[in-house]
């Protein structure tokens, strides 16, 4: 897979960050804010990237769906439906609190349907075929991440080195 143009970028930034106290798109890693390092990591490999959860200045945004409050599931459930409806073949998700993502994400997680990062679910590729079956899901009241991956069979993808999961002020390395 090596067609960036069919691929959407999903920026997953719908949650409250409570553990971390203060917006965690806007904190700083290595001077710039998450949510930029993310952007750019997903923009040097998809033909457009997108926003989900959240308004955000200087980005195209995508509100959950069907819903707010759905967790990760209902971000990547619009960046699905919007990628169909504009002929992207896939999207890649990742979180907004993860802002060293590799730049061969793409190929590290290509192969035969969906495929996640191992330590991080959030961090994955999916063919927006799958949009009829995360619609499903959620309907049915399904909610994590890791459940809708193994309902689908994604493969789970060990990347090296680890991500970054930014949960707290802590988690920023120094």
């Amino acid at each position: 897979m090596t067609n960036r143009k069919a691929i959407l970028g999903a920026i997953l930034a719908g949650g409250r960050a409570q553990r971390f106290g203060s917006d965690k798109a806007h904190a700083l890693y290595q001077g710039r804010r998450l949510i930029d390092h993310v952007a750019e990591s997903l923009g040097a490999q998809c033909g457009a990237v997108t926003v989900c959860g959240r308004e955000e200045l200087g980005f195209d945004c995508l509100a959950d769906r069907p819903e707010a409050e759905l967790g990760p599931l209902g971000g990547l459930n619009a960046a699905l439906h919007h990628a169909q409806s504009r002929g992207f073949d896939h999207v890649l998700s990742a979180g907004v609190d993860v802002p060293n993502l590799p730049n061969n994400l793409v190929e590290a997680l290509a192969g035969e349907g969906a495929a996640i990062a191992q330590s991080q679910p959030v961090v994955g590729l999916w063919p927006v075929s799958l949009s009829g079956a995360l619609e499903a899901f959620l309907a049915k009241g399904g909610r994590a991440l890791y459940g809708f991956a193994d309902h689908v069979s994604a493969r789970q993808i060990t990347l090296a080195p680890p991500l970054l999961n930014v949960n707290r002020p802590d988690d920023l390395p120094g």
